[in-house]
């Protein structure tokens, strides 16, 4: 294992380790953001912990039901529930209600955009709500997988099953469908704007260069990609799905096309989740036997910032400065390291 220190004055890889303030949530988590100062950690069924930095917890109720799906803007926290209902949480804590499906449908997806758009699945029907104008909506050929809006212009991209949709709500007749056989689930822009990717239900990833779209094929997995990030800039997206951080190169203009994957941080676990860091070239991995690493993208090197011996990581995030780092993992267990 190489090992690299987070910041000059630091010590050896033990203290790290050290330095990780225990969280014990009390709630099985799916997902964890900052919002303000605090972090905000998602749980499964209708609560979100927040955590400052002296580790104190404090529970918000935002669902009648199980949370089913979360989108983050920096500012705030979207989520949708199985009790019908898309609601926003911000850095005070305030739960405001944004929209309720009229059959009460369990609301699968949700996507935010920078200047303050939303959008939500329920069933085939995916709807973006900007501001003041009226509700758009767009039913696609089968259930929603995931929705994510591109980074610039009012686009929504909608994963369901044989491709992705990309859509234009505030133009008639915008809808382009990307076809590509198999049931895609969750989507990601790149942070140029230039390549869409899917992760599927089967064990791989397809992506589509927007400029004609043609097609990236993202296979080896021994298992299903549930959790991406994209690097600071945009030129490697960091997923799990395999016993080390598979990290695919978009630096060129063929993203990934006819290249091999960077493949760090290998373990005896299966990588469950990722999250790279805002500014630097270092990301951080939780694995399925509850270990949490850091990895320098340049060489590989590690530091241990979590043992082994838990139920697998579900959550993981950076603060918007890089300088916190907080996880949990599915019972609810969790630490917060400040950097």
């Amino acid at each position: 294992m190489k090992e690299f220190s987070p910041a000059p004055d630091s010590a050896s890889i033990v203290s790290v380790t050290d330095r990780v303030k225990p969280l014990a949530l009390g709630m099985a988590v799916t997902s964890v953001h900052f919002l303000g100062p605090r972090a905000a950690f998602v749980g499964g069924e209708e609560n979100v912990a927040f955590v400052d930095a002296k580790g104190e917890v404090s529970t918000v109720a935002v669902h009648g039901g199980g949370i089913l799906s979360t989108a983050f803007d920096g500012k705030r926290l979207v989520m949708g529930g199985d009790d019908g209902k898309v609601v926003a949480l911000d850095a005070k804590g305030e739960v405001t209600l944004l929209a309720t499906d009229p059959k009460r449908r369990w609301i699968d997806a949700v996507a935010l955009h920078p200047d303050g758009a939303f959008a939500w699945s329920a069933g085939k029907t995916a709807t973006v709500k900007s501001g003041k104008a009226e509700e758009k909506s767009l039913e696609v050929p089968s259930t929603v997988g995931g929705l994510a809006f591109a980074p610039k212009g009012l686009r929504l991209a909608i994963a369901h099953y044989n491709g992705a949709t990309l859509w234009f709500p505030n133009m008639e007749g915008s809808a382009e469908f990307l076809p590509w056989a198999g049931s895609h689930l969750g989507v990601t822009f790149s942070p140029d704007n230039k390549f869409l990717v899917t992760s599927m239900h089967e064990a791989a990833l397809h992506g589509w260069r927007l400029a004609d779209n043609r097609h990236m094929r993202m296979t080896g997995y021994p298992g299903r990609v549930r959790s991406m990030s994209w690097s600071a800039g945009g030129k490697g997206l960091a997923t799990s799905g395999a016993d080390t951080v598979i990290i695919w190169p978009f630096a060129s203009k063929d993203g990934p096309m006819g290249k091999e994957p960077a493949m760090l941080a290998p373990l005896q676990a299966r990588v469950s989740v990722v999250a790279c860091h805002p500014k630097n070239d270092i990301l951080a991995a939780g694995y399925s036997d509850g270990t949490v690493l850091m990895v320098r993208l340049e060489d590989g090197a590690e530091i241990l910032v979590r043992r082994n011996g838990t139920p697998p990581v579900s959550a993981l995030a950076w603060n918007a400065k890089g300088t916190l780092l907080a996880f949990a993992d599915e019972s609810g267990d969790g630490g917060l390291l400040e950097l």
